[in-house]
Order: structure tokens, then C-alpha cells, then sequence
């Protein structure tokens, strides 16, 4: 063996000793409980444009922003922090509503834990429990997420799971959705603020966002749903759902890779069969029975409510890029499970908003509330005469 060769053999050893001490001083920063497990579920909704992409909307405003309907579909506790000042969320607008992302913490004995996660191109809008800090600090200087590079994030520096702690939760009379996700074997966490303590079943925050989702759905001129796949990793699960007024169905389509066209369900179909091949779906991906339940009974009334949309669950790849979760010590296992949620404005959904316009019928027209300005806005680029009558009745609704 000559010099040069020992002398290579040498770099080789030393770099390659140079990389396993690095590594071990990055493991041994970062520590981890084997016993500890997280397990997380949130929803992205979105809604297809004419190309099939997300548009921009303002998923924080109604069409009638202060009555009674859009008070209770703010459906948050008072007790859930908010961010900014009061009304700067009225005009806040992005492409994607993240919707109640909750973390579960499972371990056998009391642990601290930090938590931390970041929002790609978004903002954390809702929190509880009180969390140690918010970014940005104060509010943006442009409410348009999409013309924006803004990243938002939350963190709780000091989370106490605690398994044996008594479930005193706050609670307050008004019946709301949130409450749905504590029905868990997840275990309480507590965190001390400069009120007192904090008690929950999970870390709650919700955001809006700018990213592009990783599906595009739009509407064919035979009525179908194209949907393409935009991710780099397979879609494991789709489901195409149409409710009008007591009648709903459903299709089901796995492993979506590349694209495919889903026609319209019949409307023959059973709520209990679609809520038990959800809970499948979501079992599948790794949360518990009782978690895949509770999500499910959290967003039931909203998922499952007249209109067409397409839920599909988001690729865990894609979750964790556009928003990454640190926990420290890190969790021998953590699940993290998104529904997409994608709302259609089909021919049969277009029929409907007209005729609940020109009804004047109010109750009808709420159905659409959060959605009517990018729906308007859509069925304008497709008939520029339609949206404007549609619009002009709308305004006249609202005065």
C-alpha cells in the first residue's frame, strides 16, 4: 500500500468519525421518550377554482359577518385565544383554512414537553392553551397570505402531561364543536400561565395559509371531477361526497397516484357507512379508534352539510413540509393525520346558491356563508352575466 492510498484510508476514517460524533451530539441534544407518543388530526380546507387549483378567499368572514349565524360558526369557546387585534382577521385572506389541528399526548407517566410548529406561508389565528409564544409578534402589514412570505408559528416552552390529572377542563354553556375532541384516552396536559393553570385533553391552534394544496379537482364538461395529484407521494385515500337536502352519496377512490375522473355519487347513500370508512381511513393512518371518532365527531355537521367536495387524506410527507412539528423530548412514535377538504362548485351546487338567491331564502343562502364570495367569483369567470345577477341579489339579501 503506498502513501497516497494511506494517506486517503486516513481523510476517509477521520470524516467518517467527524460525521458519527456530529450525529451523536444532534441525538444527544435532542433527546428522546420512548414512551411518549403524539398523535395529531387537523383539517385543510380549500376551495377548487375553474382550473382546478385553490383560489384565494377570506376564510374568516362571512357573508353576514355579525349575525347570529356567523357568531356561532366562529363556534370556538371564549376561552380559545385569538391573534390580533380585534376584527384584523375580518379581511384576512389566503388560500387554505387550517381547521382545529389538535395534538394528543399518550404517556404512562408526568413528562414536560415543548412544543413547536410553523405554518408555511400562514398564520396561527387560534390557540389554546395559552401558548408561550406567537409569531409574527404583531399583526402583518398585508392581510393577502398570497402575496406574502410570511411564516407563522406557535410554541408551548413548558407543556405538563400529566396522565393522572383530573379532566377539569373549562367548559362553558354554549354547545360547541370543540368539546368533541375530548373524548379520549389522550392524557391531560397542563400549562401554567399568569392567570393559573391551564388544563386540557390536547394542544388546540387553528391558521390560514397561502400554500397550494396538493390536489387539483375541477369540474368537466360532463359534470365528472378531474383530480390530479400534485404531491410527490401517492394520495392513499379520496372520497367524493354530494349532499342535497336529506339525500347524500359518496365514491371512494384509493391510492391516487397520478390523476383520475370521479363521477357525481348517487344520492342513495348512508351517513353511518360513510362515517365507519372514514374512522377506517383514519385508523389506517395511525390514530386511535377513539381519536378517528372524535375527529370525526367534531367536524360532522360541516363535513357532511349540503353542497359537493372532495376529501382526500393529506400525505404525511407533504404535512410535515409545509408544517413542521417539534416536539422535545421527541416522541418514541408520533401520527399526524390531515383530511383534505376541497369544496366544488358543481352545476348541481351552482343550481342550488341561484335558486336560494332568487328565493331570497335566507336559511338556504347560509348554507354557503363562508364560501359565497370565491363561489360567486367562480360561477362569474364561467357566465360573467350569471355572477353579476347573483351578486347584485346577494347584496340586495343583505341590505
Amino acid at each position: 500500500m503506498n502513501l497516497k492510498t494511506i494517506v486517503r484510508l486516513f481523510l476517509s476514517c477521520l470524516c467518517a468519525g467527524s460525521l458519527a460524533v456530529a450525529f451523536m451530539a444532534s441525538s444527544q441534544s435532542r433527546p428522546v421518550d420512548p414512551d411518549l407518543i403524539a398523535h395529531e388530526w387537523g383539517t385543510f380546507t380549500s376551495i377548487a377554482g375553474n382550473d382546478g387549483r385553490a383560489v384565494e378567499w377570506a376564510p374568516l368572514t362571512g357573508v353576514w359577518p355579525h349575525s347570529p349565524e356567523a357568531a356561532a360558526a366562529n363556534d370556538l369557546p371564549s376561552f380559545v385565544e385569538h391573534f390580533g387585534y380585534a376584527g384584523f382577521k375580518v379581511g384576512l385572506r389566503g388560500t387554505v383554512r387550517m381547521e382545529t389541528p389538535v395534538i394528543y399526548l399518550h404517556s404512562p407517566r408526568n413528562v414536560d414537553v415543548s412544543v413547536r410548529v410553523s405554518l408555511s406561508r400562514g398564520l396561527i389565528t387560534e390557540w389554546y392553551p395559552h401558548a408561550s409564544h406567537v409569531s409574527p409578534a404583531g399583526n402583518p402589514p398585508n392581510r393577502n397570505l398570497t402575496k406574502s412570505n410570511e411564516e407563522g408559528s406557535i410554541s408551548w416552552d413548558a407543556v405538563h402531561v400529566q396522565p393522572d390529572l383530573a379532566p377539569d377542563f373549562a367548559r362553558e354553556n354554549a354547545d360547541t364543536h370543540y368539546y368533541a375532541a375530548r373524548a379520549t384516552s389522550a392524557s391531560p396536559v397542563s400549562v401554567e400561565t399568569s392567570k393559573g393553570e391551564q388544563r386540557e385533553r390536547f394542544l388546540f391552534y387553528r391558521g390560514v395559509s397561502a400554500f397550494s394544496v396538493p390536489l387539483s379537482a375541477s369540474i368537466a364538461s360532463d359534470g365528472n371531477v378531474l383530480i390530479k395529484n400534485l404531491a410527490k407521494e401517492d394520495v392513499p385515500n379520496l372520497i367524493l361526497f354530494e349532499r342535497r337536502g336529506e339525500k347524500m352519496g359518496y365514491r371512494v377512490f384509493n391510492d391516487l397516484r397520478d390523476q383520475t375522473s370521479l363521477e357525481p355519487p348517487e344520492l342513495n347513500g348512508n351517513i353511518e357507512s360513510l362515517y365507519a370508512d372514514l374512522e377506517q381511513m383514519l385508523e389506517a393512518r395511525g390514530l386511535f379508534p377513539d381519536e378517528a371518532h372524535a375527529m370525526i365527531q367534531t367536524w360532522q355537521n360541516s363535513w357532511f352539510e349540503e353542497g359537493s367536495r372532495l376529501f382526500y387524506i393529506v400525505p404525511r410527507s407533504f404535512v410535515d413540509t409545509i408544517l413542521p412539528l417539534t416536539i422535545n423530548p421527541a416522541p418514541g412514535r408520533t401520527v399526524r393525520v390531515f383530511v383534505g377538504r376541497i369544496e366544488l362548485v358543481t352545476p348541481a351546487t351552482q343550481n342550488a346558491l341561484e335558486a336560494a338567491l332568487v328565493a331570497d331564502d335566507h336559511a338556504a343562502v347560509m348554507r354557503y356563508y363562508r364560501f359565497m364570495e370565491p363561489f360567486l367569483k367562480i360561477i362569474g369567470e364561467r357566465d360573467p352575466a350569471k355572477g353579476k345577477h347573483l351578486t347584485e341579489l346577494l347584496n340586495k339579501s343583505c341590505e
